[in-house]
């Protein structure tokens, strides 16, 4: 949780100012900066699409706790070099090495799945989800305020959590995966297709995978235009932007510390996934639909209700694999999100820049994915049942 939580608040002090960034490059020109913004996150997702099952794999060999020193690290120099950069150019080269190395959460999940029974991994996923919640909390509003000082000073400081996070790897951090639990390491394992064909073996490892394919799609809307759009529709300056990234932060530790557990014992963990994604349907239409700026904060604890469906998917994955295949399953997870993130990028600034006379238009596309993978976890849940 503590690597988790040092991570996300340095990629959350960097999320509100990295677009203005951007806009620097472009010469204040919004519709040229939010297709740069679509090439930065695509670069980003397709070296984690290429190196993720990798990773998984190579945390099943050696363990968990070398993969997260090293995926400290990697986002550390990423950030380093956005501070230093004259150009996109080297912004670019910076997210394509964070992107070879990004695996602090793939692993964390796999690190829960080594040390949780199987009735508490919903549950430990929850926790971990809390982390990654709390680190929006703070990251936003800080990386904000230090943006209204200087734009390249949040990329320092960011830089610096990065090298304290893997100081505490280095030093701090217990492994989790003993030498008699881990796997021997081979390429054939450990490439996108091997990753794809561990997830396809089983219907429902398919119908899982395809439903946080679609969750993590539609996600990728907050990442790419909600900068750019709450700037243009709400006239929101970076400080208000880091504020609304930090309350929904504070909804999704909220639902990962007090709600996934709860839950997940009451409904199911299918049941919760169903709820969770018909609560960010809603949210997303919610947020498109908003007129005014206190509606669209009225959205972002309903959309934050989408932090029920990964615990609940994570843990029903975890327990269609052995113990020595759960790194690889995480890195398998990771690239069939990180596709998600190679096309949502594209898919949102394109929205965005295209339906200029309909603001909402990048949520309501949103919320329209949200409903498809309610409906694969659905059509999944009655395949499974007639199945026995």
């Amino acid at each position: 949780m503590v690597t988790v939580f040092l991570d996300m608040l340095a990629i959350a002090i960097v999320l509100p100012v990295l677009p203005r960034l951007v806009l620097r490059f472009s010469n204040g020109d919004t519709v040229a900066a939010a297709g740069m913004l679509g090439v930065l996150g695509t670069a980003f997702n397709l070296m984690q699409f290429l190196l993720s099952p990798t990773l998984g794999a190579l945390s099943d060999r050696i363990g968990r706790r070398p993969v997260l020193l090293g995926s400290t690290l990697g986002r550390a120099m990423d950030y380093v070099l956005m501070a230093l950069a004259p150009a996109v150019a080297m912004v670019f080269a910076g997210r394509l090495i964070s992107g070879s190395s990004a695996a602090s959460n793939s692993t964390a999940a796999s690190y829960v799945a080594d040390i949780a029974p199987p009735a508490r991994r919903a549950a430990g996923f929850g926790l971990i989800n809390v982390a990654f919640g709390a680190g929006f909390i703070a990251g936003p509003a800080l990386g904000g305020w230090l943006g209204s000082l200087d734009t390249r000073l949040p990329f320092w400081v960011a830089a610096a959590i990065g090298a304290a996070n893997a100081l505490y790897c280095l030093t701090m951090l217990p492994e989790s995966l003993p030498p008699e639990r881990r796997a021997r390491f081979g390429w054939g394992r450990a490439n996108p297709l091997s990753a794809l064909r561990l997830l396809a073996r089983q219907p429902q490892l398919r119908g899982i995978a395809a439903a946080q394919f679609l969750l993590f799609l539609g996600q990728q809307s907050l990442i790419a235009v909600f900068v750019l759009y709450a700037t243009s529709r709400y006239h929101w300056g970076a400080d208000t932007v880091g504020l609304a990234f930090g309350g929904f932060g504070l909804c999704a530790v909220l639902v990962g510390g007090l709600l996934v557990r709860p839950v997940v014992l009451r409904l199911g963990e299918r049941r919760a996934m169903l709820l969770g994604l018909a609560c960010a349907a809603a949210g997303f239409a919610a947020i498109g639909a908003a007129d005014t700026p206190a509606l669209a904060w009225a959205g972002l604890p309903v959309l934050a209700l989408m932090g029920l469906v990964s615990p609940a998917a994570q843990a029903m994955m975890t327990r269609l694999v052995p113990p020595d295949e759960q790194g690889r399953l995480q890195g398998a997870v990771a690239s069939v999100l990180s596709v998600a993130g190679l096309i949502g990028p594209v898919l949102f600034t394109s929205v965005y820049a295209a339906a200029v006379n309909v603001p909402g238009a990048p949520w309501f596309v949103a919320a329209a994915l949200m409903l498809a993978g309610f409906a694969v976890t659905l059509a999944a849940a009655r395949q499974h049942a007639a199945a026995g």
